[in-house]
């Protein structure tokens, strides 16, 4: 009889194992940036005793830089110290992180004894992202728009790198395109919220990872296929809960058939989500074909309890009146977006606002 351990239990310890580490990691970073803030709470308040404060301030910091790095080591030369202090007049609500440090030590505690904790929520002085995030998001000067990226990074479990992306492409400004300013509120308190299919929708949508901007001149395969290739930048760019369900999707009916470029589903909205990939200028037939298709699909495809299809034509250029005027006044199904294959310049950006 074999004493050899069941792959199901092997299985069963192994997973354990990785959700207890990576728990305790999301701890021990909490820790390390809450230190951070509690840092910096220090020195902004030492540095107010002094009479001359900017002076006293700089001779502070570097006596800290020397005493810390020779006790402690590297990570506290004096432009790390400036960090932490400028993320503590960043972050501070008037309060310490003292009571943050009572709960990270609950955690690491309960850690042991029960692997079933659930994932902390954001609140004041509640750091959940690493200390490069927060390097990146003090550098970000509007405070909703920084509150945005924090809410987003977290919901979303973005690395630095998807976040400086996000930000490179100015998500937050193209959302707040089309929004009122409780709208616009509400993106800095909750972040982008899925709840009907207009929130899905950006104006323009940035492709710049496809690297097409070297092509002087590429086709609608070449765009789709890139799209494939960069599947999970695109999903990114898309936003929250999109899966991928297909490409060149063949619908038939009179003998004919239609093949819909790409097919994804947002699990947030319970619908599908058709898109047509169109090369130079929008076109009304381009609008009634994307039409066809989502009523096939809300007709043949999608279930009882799914919600109404939603239709994305990306094109290079349109015309806001051909799209006003082909499509009914009740408009919530189908949308044109213009999409960029590069990262707009801040000029281009204005531009962009400014025809929206």
């Amino acid at each position: 009889m074999s004493n050899l351990p069941s792959k199901e239990l092997l299985q069963n310890i192994s997973d354990l194992l990785e959700n207890a580490r990576k728990k305790v990691a999301v701890a021990v970073n909490q820790a390390m940036v809450l230190t951070y803030f509690e840092i910096g709470r220090m020195i902004v308040e030492d540095e107010q005793k002094g009479e001359n404060r900017a002076e006293y301030g700089k001779a502070l910091l570097k006596d800290l830089a020397v005493h810390l790095t020779k006790k402690f080591g590297k990570g506290f030369s004096e432009t790390n110290l400036k960090q932490m202090r400028s993320f503590y007049l960043s972050y501070s609500t008037g309060q310490t992180a003292s009571d943050e440090f009572k709960k990270i030590g609950q955690t690491l505690s309960a850690e042991s004894e029960n692997l079933k904790l659930e994932t902390p929520k954001t609140s004041d002085n509640n750091f959940n992202l690493s200390w490069s995030h927060y390097l990146k998001l003090m550098r970000i000067k509007d405070l909703n728009e920084r509150k945005f990226y924090e809410i987003e990074s977290f919901k979303n479990n973005w690395s630095l790198r998807e976040l400086q992306r996000q930000y490179d492409s100015a998500l937050y400004s193209r959302l707040a395109l089309s929004k009122n300013k409780e709208e616009i509120l509400r993106l800095a308190e909750k972040g982008q919220v899925f709840e009907k299919p207009k929130d899905v929708i950006k104006d323009p949508y940035i492709l710049e990872f496809l690297g097409l901007q070297e092509k002087p001149n590429y086709s609608e395969s070449d765009l789709e296929n890139g799209l494939i290739d960069k599947l999970e930048h695109f999903l990114l760019e898309l936003g929250t809960g999109f899966t991928f369900v297909a490409r060149q999707n063949r619908i038939t009916f009179d003998e004919k058939h239609f093949k819909i470029d790409l097919v994804f589903y947002n699990r947030i909205l319970k619908c599908f989500v058709l898109i047509d990939l169109k090369i130079g200028e929008l076109k009304h037939q381009d609008i009634g074909q994307m039409q066809m298709y989502v009523n096939y699909y809300d007709r043949e495809v999608r279930l009882e309890d799914e919600n109404k299809t939603i239709g994305i034509i990306l094109c290079q250029d349109k015309s806001e009146a051909l799209v006003k005027y082909t499509l009914p006044e009740d408009n919530e199904q189908i949308f044109a977006s213009k999409y960029l294959t590069i990262l707009p310049t801040q000029e281009d950006f204005i531009k962009i606002l400014e025809e929206n």
